[in-house]
């Protein structure tokens, strides 16, 4: 998944947020690289020539080598991916029309996502990986960190943790799988989810 506020929604526990330029510029090399060979060929040879640096700049950036940097670079794609949605949701006068548009923004940003079009085509086990078994719970915290200091205003934090586990499996479930009975990218079918499925589980 792709995601400016880079150091943003980091969960605890995870591998720290992008601090500066010379991170960030590794970071979008070795993704690029990814596209490129796929994820289990690229060497840190490859990063640093894309990235125009030595390996020992290399090595001071991310000490852990290939494991640590391509962890960042999931986190940044997490950051980036929910730091795309801030502008949709700030203004949201409901937990509703919050909750609508979280889940819109989402789906959209999901569709148009060129990097995971890209890995879903030439690494599909790891990319699945990243969504589904190895990355899911990543993601749920990453969402629901990101999330809850918006939705405070309509419901406690508890009830976020719950709203955000369940659709952030949905939005992802939907998303590898299309429903024929809910498109989360249109507002009304998502609303009617809400309305139908979502809000009435929340007390």
């Amino acid at each position: 998944m792709s995601m400016t506020g880079v150091e943003a929604a980091a969960p605890s526990g995870d591998v720290a947020s992008v601090s500066n330029e010379a991170e960030l510029a590794v970071i979008k090399a070795a993704r690029d690289c990814r596209e490129r060979f796929g994820r289990e060929k690229v060497t840190m040879d490859d990063v640093c020539a894309a990235a125009g640096i030595s390996r020992a700049t290399l090595y001071r950036l991310f000490p852990g080598g290939r494991d640590v940097l391509f962890d960042a670079v999931r986190v940044h794609s997490l950051n980036e991916f929910f730091d795309s949605l801030r502008a949709d949701i700030e203004d949201a006068d409901t937990l509703e029309e919050f909750l609508v548009r979280v889940i819109v923004g989402a789906s959209t940003a999901l569709r148009d996502d060129e990097h995971l079009a890209v890995a879903l085509a030439t690494e599909p086990g790891a990319a699945l990986g990243d969504l589904t078994f190895d990355g899911l719970e990543r993601i749920i915290r990453s969402a629901t960190d990101f999330f809850t200091p918006f939705a405070a205003r309509y419901t406690s934090a508890s009830n976020t943790a719950e709203i955000f586990d369940i659709t952030t499996r949905l939005v992802i479930s939907y998303h590898l799988s299309a429903s024929r009975i809910f498109n989360f990218t249109q507002r009304e079918s998502a609303r009617r989810f809400v309305r139908t499925h979502l809000l009435p589980t929340i007390h």
